[in-house]
């Protein structure tokens, strides 16, 4: 709300907001938020149990693999306003070589998550991280370019989880395209036959979109049989 001052300002003075005084719904609008919701910021603090749930990452990169616990905090409980958000992220492996940066990267990560606001940009942040020595495949033939950018991948896994971030897997009409492209293929090529339902063909090459390597040659048409993307749709 707007007021415009027409006289010269001779006294002023600070007004606190009482029980017999609410705060009137202009205010309410302007702050966003509602009486008594609780928001994530920096001084908030943490309470003694939080919900923790923990990721294994197993690389080529080395032999023991790395375990991810991110722990979240139920802001609002039993209300209309509950909202589940990221507070806290560890690392942990039998690997040390990396220690240094991995104790770095947690402790931001986690400011981050306490500072508030929207955390989504950093799954873009750690995914676009490149090792010059190469990246590796994962499990189901996907490319991750660096271990850091696997952290990336479990954090957006997580925010899906709990609902931060939006879910945009496959429709049913796209699920039903590349199970067809698949039992087409199989058919025409007998040492498919054995790919588990999880795998790709041993022929397949990798996708620009989905970074996973799924990509087969169908009626002179590259198809994506993870992601669904084609050249001839």
């Amino acid at each position: 709300m707007v007021i415009k001052i027409d006289r010269k300002i001779v006294d002023c003075r600070i007004s606190k907001v009482t029980d017999e005084q609410p705060i009137s719904s202009d205010t309410r609008d302007v702050a966003g938020v509602s009486d008594n919701v609780v928001q994530m910021h920096e001084k908030l603090e943490r309470p003694q149990m939080l919900h923790g749930t923990t990721y294994k990452i197993k690389t080529p990169l080395s032999e023991h693999a790395l375990y991810v616990t991110i722990n979240d905090i139920i802001l609002n409980p039993g209300t209309t306003y509950e909202l589940r958000r990221p507070f806290e992220l560890f690392i942990n492996s039998k690997n040390m070589d990396h220690f240094q940066w991995i104790v770095a990267l947690t402790r931001i990560i986690s400011a981050v998550f306490r500072k508030g606001g929207d955390v989504i940009f950093l799954v873009e942040e750690l995914r676009s991280v490149f090792d010059p020595h190469g990246g590796y495949f994962k499990k189901g033939g996907k490319f991750m370019p660096s271990l850091v950018a696997e952290i990336g991948d479990v954090l957006e896994s997580h925010l899906r989880m709990i609902g931060l971030l939006k879910n945009d897997r496959l429709d049913e009409h796209q699920k039903k395209f590349i199970h067809e492209k698949r039992a087409e293929y199989q058919n025409t090529h007998a040492d498919s036959k054995d790919t588990k339902a999880d795998e790709f063909p041993e022929g397949a090459t990798l996708c620009k979109k989905c970074l996973t390597k799924s990509v087969i040659l169908m009626d002179n048409c590259l198809t994506c049989l993870n992601c669904g993307e084609s050249k001839c749709s």
